[in-house]
């Protein structure tokens, strides 16, 4: 039998007559490390044998075991979202089935397909947030944090991990290739580390007062649906490091994903419950800290692109790092004004 490619199963995935379930036709979409593929009542997941620094799919059973991972850790706010694994086969005749008897070559996550217009990035970008559904929200993203997992860990690591953070990030945002403007690149960092050193103490105090836990790790608007149960998909699943957070660094990433999509209301108003059921009051320069530092990051990985063939060329990806080297700046200078 040929080798199975990633090519073979994405064309695979994609056509409608491969599926069990009746679908009129299968939407293909492609994200930086997978592959997902929905049909009319169901959304596969396939990731891509992809490895660096931060996460490994390159072997079969590290892709088996992250998405036994993903289904596990998904439980936690998309309870019912998420079925569960299923194998990619490929049987004697050499051609690719769903849970065949055959060599398994791939395995799928299998979800429910939920409603692009219950997303929280559709309701801002159409202005149709339903009524009372922030609050909710709110509501549940502070009960996970009050009832997650607490992270220990020494009062120096926690600024550490930002401080190498940083430094990491602004070597590949400096890259000349890039063209991205180099002067707001130093002052950035240079108010970032500043911080760090001057205003230890913030940190330190988020540590000793257990505010640190294991949560979602990539809290955006498309990742959340506002339905009559709010429904939070897609946490990081591939390094428990990138889940241990601050409550406030998870919530502030939110808030800022909404403010770049034109509102900070929605923000304010998660903070607003968080801090009455949390009984905690992050300050706002930490706040401002957190969102410059996400800024800076989500510039980093939307250069990640550039790194595959089919994204290469296309001028989107360094534009969309330049827009949030504006958030990074905006925000690191609330946090020096308010510091």
């Amino acid at each position: 039998m040929s080798e199975i490619t990633l090519e073979d199963k994405v064309t695979f995935l994609s056509t409608s007559s491969n599926y069990d379930e009746w679908t009129v036709d299968v939407q293909a979409i492609e994200t930086h490390m997978s592959w997902v593929f929905l049909t009319d009542r169901f959304a596969y997941k396939l990731k891509k044998p992809v490895a660096n620094d931060y996460l490994d799919f390159s072997t079969t059973n590290l892709r088996r075991h992250y998405c036994q991972e993903e289904v596990r850790l998904n439980q936690r706010l998309a309870k019912g979202v998420y079925f569960g694994v299923v194998p990619l086969t490929q049987g004697a005749d050499g051609r690719l089935e769903f849970s065949g008897e055959g060599e398994v070559v791939d395995w799928l996550i299998l979800m429910r397909r939920l409603p692009a217009t219950s997303s929280l990035e559709y309701c801002i970008r159409n202005n149709s947030i339903p009524a009372q559904s922030i609050e909710t929200l709110g509501a549940k993203l502070a009960q996970f944090y009050a009832y997650g997992q607490q992270i220990h860990m020494p009062l120096g690591l926690y600024r550490a991990w930002f401080s190498d953070g940083i430094d990491e990030i602004m070597v590949e945002l400096r890259e000349p290739a890039h063209d991205l403007p180099v002067d707001a690149l130093n002052e950035i960092a240079s108010l970032i580390k500043t911080f760090l050193l001057r205003r230890a103490h913030l940190f330190d105090q988020r540590v000793r007062d257990s505010r640190i836990v294991e949560g979602h790790g990539d809290l955006r608007a498309e990742h959340v649906y506002l339905e009559s149960v709010p429904l939070i998909v897609d946490c990081i699943e591939f390094s428990k490091k990138l889940r241990a957070v601050d409550a406030a660094f998870d919530l502030s990433f939110l808030a800022l994903d909404c403010e770049r999509l034109g509102t900070r209301e929605v923000g304010k108003q998660l903070f607003d419950v968080y801090r009455k059921i949390m009984k905690d009051d992050p300050p706002s320069e930490l706040l401002h800290f957190y969102q410059a530092y996400h800024a800076c990051s989500r510039a980093r990985i939307a250069l990640w692109h550039l790194k595959e063939p089919q994204y290469r060329q296309s001028p989107k990806w360094v534009m969309q790092a330049r827009e949030w080297l504006l958030f990074a700046m905006r925000h690191a200078k609330l946090m020096e004004v308010n510091s």
